[in-house]
């Protein structure tokens, strides 16, 4: 059965109608925002057995790709996951980015499939990851208990499949037995996802695909973001500072820190956006030669809390306030102060406040950066 999705009066229940028949132990076409996928429930060895007809063996990789529910469940399956793969799952996911990784670790959830499954998902001791970027996917899986295996079909040359009539006649072809295929139009990309191997010294380009290999190497930079209130004084000035150890660890210019895999930011969880550095912090920093005439304030959003791998607040008030709003970031935020002191507010204050203010967070700083560990120095 094919069913047109943009043609159907209630998508709900065509998501029950594929749920249903994963459930069951059928095999269910999905578009997603590359190409045209078929799916089957992993909790089913049958079922993921039927797929391999439509996926063709490449040596050294799994035969089939696990599909997750989003990037947070990236560690189950691979525990060992290093900090750089856990930054691009995070801002790769959902999306066109598939992620070949270890699965050399008993905690791992693929030791819980089916042992057919597990032979059919694992390859030379890798996993082949993939959260698709299309909700009638994306909406099955969240109703249905367990995972779900992938085949990816491709036509002449490798080319992805990109309509439901190309996948119908593939599965004709080759005999796969798929009782229900979602139309939703041609692929959005039309292009093959970009896969890619992590490992614990960093990633390498397996299969090139709409990602390219320079957006991948910014996407994997370590991102450090500096909270206060105004991202007027206290914030601002800790970027700068910030900048000018990691330039000194790196043994770089502050200009090439971002070529070297690292992105700094600040912001205020109550700020304006497009506010000036204040007077006091403009002074203080000039002292110590570096220029904050250019900053540009800006409000804490979801979007910056989801992309930064390290959010470290001026107080505890800050990092309570942004737990609060972003749980989902709580293993990412933390006082700059080691100790857990709050960092002095020196608005209004004289230019001496100002520089006891920066001077505290330097000493912070200092306490902070060796803290990094594999993320700065070895996992980038």
């Amino acid at each position: 059965m094919v069913i047109d999705l943009r043609r159907s009066e209630d998508a709900r229940d065509v998501v029950h109608r594929a749920v249903q028949a994963l459930a069951e132990g059928r095999a269910v076409a999905f578009p997603t925002e590359t190409d045209y996928v078929v799916a089957a429930s992993a909790r089913h060895a049958a079922a993921a057995e039927r797929l391999c007809c439509l996926s063709p063996e490449v040596p050294g990789e799994p035969r089939l790709t696990l599909a997750l529910k989003s990037a947070d469940e990236a560690l189950d399956w691979a525990p060992r996951l290093s900090p750089l793969g856990q930054r691009l799952s995070r801002r790769c996911w959902p999306g066109p980015v598939t992620l070949i990784v270890g699965d050399d670790h008993s905690d791992s959830l693929v030791h819980r499939l089916p042992i057919g499954v597990q032979q059919l998902v694992v390859g030379s001791g890798r996993l082949r990851l993939r959260v698709p970027g299309h909700s009638m996917l994306a909406d099955c899986m969240r109703m249905l208990a367990g995972p779900v295996v992938l085949a990816e079909p491709t036509g002449a040359a490798g080319a992805p499949l990109v309509t439901a009539a190309e996948i119908v006649e593939r599965c004709e072809t080759v005999g796969a037995a798929v009782s229900l295929v979602i139309d939703d139009g041609r692929a959005r990309y039309a292009q093959p996802a970009s896969t890619i191997e992590i490992d614990a010294s960093g990633f390498r380009v397996v299969h090139p695909g709409i990602v390219s290999e320079e957006t991948l190497r910014r996407l994997s930079s370590l991102m450090v973001l500096f909270v206060c209130t105004g991202n007027t004084c206290r914030s601002p000035m800790a970027e700068t500072l910030f900048r000018e150890l990691i330039a000194e660890r790196l043994g770089c210019r502050q200009d090439e820190i971002e070529r070297q895999g690292v992105v700094v930011a600040s912001a205020g969880i109550a700020a304006w956006g497009g506010g000036k550095a204040s007077t006091g912090a403009l002074e203080a920093m000039r002292e110590r030669g570096a220029d904050l005439s250019g900053h540009e304030s800006q409000p804490l959003t979801e979007n910056l809390a989801r992309q930064a791998d390290i959010i470290w607040t001026m107080t505890a008030s800050h990092r309570a306030t942004i737990l609060a709003q972003f749980p989902e970031a709580g293993g990412r935020v933390a006082m700059l102060s080691p100790d857990r002191h709050d960092v002095i507010d020196p608005i209004g204050g004289t230019l001496a406040t100002y520089r006891k203010c920066a001077e505290q967070i330097r000493e912070h700083l200092a306490g902070r950066i060796d803290t990094l560990g594999s993320q700065l120095f070895g996992g980038t």
